[in-house]
């Protein structure tokens, strides 16, 4: 049974009616859809929203993500004036985009990464766009694609502790994650991670990521509650309390990140543009 500090009331509103019928008339994803994000109704009501870009079908089977695997869909050529649309027609300021991963593309989907931030800007002069990559099988090219289009903040997810990950990243790499970051860093990029606890890990074992983030050169760290998406999916380990939660964003911070937001409902995306101000 989730605590009480977890339950969140789902409401619905103008705001949030209208950003649904702009996702779906032009045949958007995201990821807060895919992903079953507990905060989708506040993110909603507040007219802002993670958009998901090459499909909504992964290659890979990550055991607490919620976003479905399989074979994907062709690449939409015509996703990125689709999105950069979007965001125009939401009156976004600051744009959060992500995407599946597609390791069946020779270069993971950086074209069509690029594009998209490219378009975003051409339609939306103004607005400031985060972007949360795939770590693109390590390939350093696909990454320098993105990189060149010149995102606002530039973010890759280690999702969890290095000992967690052949069984909730089976197709993943910690170190590859970690050099994502430190490549993104070193080309000049704001960097930014995100991980989930409670799948079992321990304070100590936390407190080493956060030392490895920094280390390759992270600057905004995101902690959050795993919560799990179906019965099929890994299960919670523990609830972590919200005093634990501070003790992470104490820890954080006094290591040297620009800035840590830790909280049960905290996500990579979450309250996106808040947390970058921290970093200007």
């Amino acid at each position: 049974m989730k605590p009480d500090w977890l339950k969140v009331k789902f409401t619905v509103n103008d705001d949030f009616r209208d950003l649904q019928k702009i996702i779906r008339n032009n045949h958007l994803h995201t990821v807060c859809q895919s992903a079953r994000c507990p905060n989708q109704s506040d993110c909603w009501q507040r007219r802002t929203a993670t958009l998901m870009i090459l499909g909504d079908t992964c290659t890979r089977n990550c055991r607490f993500c919620a976003v479905k695997s399989g074979k994907p869909q062709p690449v939409d050529m015509n996703e990125p004036r689709k999105v950069g649309r979007a965001v125009k027609l939401m009156g976004l300021k600051y744009a959060v985009v992500t995407s599946v991963t597609r390791d069946d593309l020779p270069d993971g989907g950086a074209e069509i990464w690029a594009a998209t931030i490219r378009e975003i800007r051409r339609q939306n002069p103004d607005t400031k766009i985060e972007v949360l990559i795939p770590d693109f099988r390590g390939n350093i090219n696909s990454l320098e694609t993105v990189l060149n289009a010149n995102p606002d903040v530039l973010g890759h997810n280690l999702e969890t502790v290095r000992a967690f990950y052949p069984v909730a990243r089976p197709q993943a790499d910690y170190e590859q994650s970690l050099r994502i970051i430190y490549e993104s860093k070193k080309r000049g990029a704001v960097t930014k991670t995100g991980i989930m606890v409670g799948l079992g890990e321990t304070i100590a074992q936390v407190n080493e990521l956060m030392k490895d983030a920094l280390a390759a050169g992270c600057e905004i760290l995101t902690i959050g509650q795993y919560l799990q998406p179906t019965k099929v999916h890994l299960p919670v380990a523990r609830y972590v309390t919200p005093q634990e939660f501070k003790s992470y964003q104490e820890t954080g911070r006094a290591l040297g990140f620009q800035a840590v937001f830790s909280g049960p409902l905290v996500r990579s995306s979450f309250h996106a543009a808040e947390i970058a101000r921290f970093q200007d």
